[in-house]
């Protein structure tokens, strides 16, 4: 059996997939750290990939993604009543 792998797009959470009926899955996205040896071939040893809880579908995250669920996120600091703090801007001096 052929591996597929769709690309999700920015922020997806839910799969897209759709069955014989044209009906979508709407599983949830999990982050699969425990792929099969054929997967592996396919993506690489290093590489991020989510599986649909249900259908089971495989996606990689798509480069542009930029949301706390990817690596590649800007943290930001938090002040003591939990609000994010602002970057201090050279205007506002």
């Amino acid at each position: 059996m052929a591996v597929t792998v769709k690309i999700k797009a920015p922020g997806q959470r839910a799969c897209s997939e759709r069955d014989a009926k044209g009906e979508l899955c709407c599983g949830h996205l999990k982050r699969w750290y425990t792929p099969d040896e054929e997967t592996l071939k396919v993506v690489g040893r290093e590489a991020e990939i989510y599986r649909c809880e249900r259908c089971h579908t495989l996606y990689k995250p798509a480069p542009t993604d930029d949301s706390s669920a990817g690596l590649r996120y800007e943290p930001r600091p938090v002040s003591l009543l939990g609000g994010f703090l602002r970057k201090k801007s050279a205007a506002r001096t």
